[in-house]
């Protein structure tokens, strides 16, 4: 028998416990990861027990009488126990459709777990989407290397990359993110108009909850000045950066390349996936042709980021 309980705080340990086993978990959803801007976001997420073994978890938010999956996070969906069959899936979607109607919830809005990121095959959601007539709204293009088969740099990398390596640029793992987020906000501000997503406040405090999975790597002259780094998110066998950022110096001397050639080709060769992140804009409609041509540079291929629709109406 299925059943449904809300999130509450009590469930925190259980939360969490259930998240590092789950087939399709990700260190993102763990409470700690969470919570950190629960003050922007009415949490509606759902714990589900078969029986009384806990079976699945929906990360969730409500806005608007919709339901979100979550929109504080990359992505979201169910997060599924290696026991989870697609028979035992389709119930639970059905079960969470009744559920939320009950709420006078109008629809769900599901953010789809990339594949990459399933440390087993995790792909009963989408089916049991289709059965509810999800309709699919929106659709992010990714790239990512798959490091165990990869393909080699394009000429332009290799080119930016030996630039790097005769100006004797240095990497380093740094733990102190206010250098980087001053490059950063400079680049964003000059390049976008914009700022970045985290505060300072706010990154600081997720790298120091996550030492093992939120890490940065910079890349410096030999005189000591800062160029360029990237935010990487470790989860399981998957790296991925954000907040890639170079000063004009930095690009000039192929800075973010030795970067990327370090990662990729020594640092974590045995990880499985190297993803770099979208390359689309205006809700998927728009591809950054630029963007994604550097990523395909350094071998990347494309892995789409779904987003459903569930009308409860």
């Amino acid at each position: 028998m299925i059943k449904l309980v809300r999130y509450s705080q009590s469930d925190f340990l259980a939360w969490n416990d259930f998240i590092l086993q789950a087939k399709n978990g990700h260190f993102m959803f763990v409470r700690d990861y969470m919570d950190y801007h629960s003050q922007r976001f009415n949490d509606f997420s759902l714990m589900v027990y078969n029986d009384s073994e806990l079976i699945a978890v929906l990360p969730a938010n409500l806005k608007d009488s919709i339901i979100y999956s979550h929109q504080g996070l990359t992505f979201g969906g169910l997060i599924m126990s290696h026991k989870a069959t697609a028979d035992l899936v389709i119930n639970i979607f059905e079960k969470i459709t009744w559920f939320y109607k009950e709420m006078n919830i109008n629809k769900i809005v599901y953010k789809a777990i990339p594949y990459i990121y399933h440390s087993y095959t995790s792909d009963e959601d989408l089916y049991a989407l289709t059965r509810l007539n999800a309709c699919l709204v929106r659709r992010d293009i990714s790239s990512a290397i798959c490091l165990r088969s990869k393909l080699p740099f394009r000429e332009l990398r290799k080119r930016s990359l030996r630039k790097a390596i005769k100006k004797q640029l240095v990497i380093k793992e740094i733990t102190d993110f206010e250098v980087y987020w001053s490059l950063l906000s400079q680049v964003l501000s000059a390049k976008h108009n914009n700022v970045p997503v985290h505060t300072l406040e706010e990154i600081t405090h997720l790298a120091n909850s996550f030492p093992d999975n939120i890490k940065l790597v910079t890349a410096y002259s030999a005189g000591g000045v800062l160029l360029a780094g990237c935010v990487l998110y470790i989860n399981r066998d998957v790296v991925h950066t954000q907040y890639i950022a170079s000063s004009d110096d930095g690009k000039m001397v192929g800075a973010l390349d030795l970067i990327m050639d370090y990662l990729i080709n020594e640092k974590y060769v045995n990880k499985q996936f190297f993803d770099f992140g979208i390359s689309t804009e205006d809700n998927g409609k728009f591809l950054n042709n630029g963007l994604i041509f550097q990523k395909e540079g350094f071998g990347a291929r494309g892995v789409v980021h779904d987003f459903y629709e569930v009308s409860l109406k």
